[in-house]
């Protein structure tokens, strides 16, 4: 399980340049259900708006804040402005549990990873002594680092809503399942059997689908989770040093046919990739002929490889390793993720038994 600073009163839009900032921070599960009970310093620090368009977010150096305690969870806080700022400027204001190193970016390399509760960052607030607007903020960010060889990184910036929805947050199997991926490509993890996977999702001539992306499952509003997911792509744009590996946001509803784009894959697809998207059993025929329609998409000679991160939150979801049985995939535990502690991230390898669909 990993733990997750936000906030329950998020800062406003725009702020004076002359007085504190006022926010409610909250240490919490995934779903922002259910409070940290442990006690946590929670430090802050700035960001200038400009900063936010280097190769990461850089900050002012982080200051203690306030201390988390679960009893004083709804107490409202005053934040010191921006040291030296100046009318007009933009800040994004930043929430960490240390001031060492540079707190605000999750490292998704083992053993870091989750190991204390995720920072936050706000959204840019315009600060100005001029009419202020009250509306409070509606999304957050993320910055989390990749290291992609030895000496070299990057940075992946992702928003959130700071809404209840919960297809538009960050979940515990898709940190996991991602920093499982980010050891496998350094060569940190070590399975039997894995290198095929290796290659599958690493080359960039392969083509890999994301089942449930942002959305979680038919349920939920998958049309209004798009425009996020479009702006996650869009911000992290220099990442994609080519057309070919710029990912591709399409709906794709459980209950209806593959679209279009699914189907205009050449080859069809080297890996499915899945987090989070069993948490609701009524879902599983939907996902099940899902991905029974994705196996039958291409050559059973080259069926696709299926990676799963998951996170139990009732037992009855591993009733679906037997449905995937049934339609000829075969899941194996190849790993997993502990976090700060509870139940960690399990990661699943799934192959496809080709005379089960022939």
């Amino acid at each position: 399980m990993f733990n997750y600073l936000s906030f329950l009163r998020p800062p406003p839009q725009q702020a004076s340049s002359s007085l504190p900032v006022t926010i409610t921070p909250r240490l919490a599960n995934d779903l922002r259900t259910e409070l940290s009970d442990s006690t946590q310093d929670i430090f802050y620090s700035w960001s200038l708006l400009t900063q936010l368009t280097s190769n990461y977010p850089t900050a002012t150096k982080p200051r203690k804040l306030t201390t988390w305690r679960a009893e004083s969870a709804y107490k409202e806080i005053l934040v010191p402005l921006p040291p030296g700022l100046r009318d007009g400027q933009s800040y994004s204001l930043v929430l960490t549990v240390h001031d060492q190193g540079v707190p605000h970016v999750v490292n998704l390399a083992r053993p870091s990873c989750g190991a204390r509760p995720l920072p936050v960052m706000s959204m840019p607030i315009l600060f100005t002594r001029g009419r202020q607007d009250p509306g409070k903020q509606e999304q957050i960010q993320r910055v989390y680092r990749i290291p992609t060889s030895p000496g070299n990184q990057v940075f992946l910036t992702v928003t959130e809503q700071t809404s209840f929805d919960l297809d538009k947050k960050i979940w515990d199997s898709g940190i996991g399942l991602s920093s499982w991926i980010v050891d496998l490509a350094s060569g940190v993890v070590e399975y039997d059997g894995l290198q095929d996977l290796k290659s599958k999702l690493i080359e960039t001539s392969t083509n890999v689908l994301e089942l449930g992306a942002g959305t979680g499952i038919v349920a939920l509003a998958i049309a209004s989770a798009m425009p996020l997911l479009e702006h996650n792509i869009s911000r992290n744009e220099k990442l994609f040093t080519s057309p070919a590996i710029r990912p591709q946001a399409v709906v794709l509803d459980w209950d209806e046919p593959l679209p279009d784009e699914v189907h205009a894959v050449e080859g069809g697809f080297d890996a499915i990739v899945m987090a989070d998207v069993t948490y609701n059993t009524a879902s599983f025929p939907s996902l099940i002929a899902t991905l029974k329609s994705l196996i039958d998409l291409q050559d059973h000679s080259n069926p696709p490889l299926f990676l799963l991160g998951y996170k139990e939150r009732d037992p009855a979801e591993r009733t679906l390793w037997d449905r995937a049985r049934e339609i000829g995939i075969e899941f194996k535990q190849v790993g997993e993720r502990e976090g700060a502690g509870g139940a960690p991230v399990e990661i699943w390898l799934g192959r496809v038994v080709v005379d089960a669909t022939s």
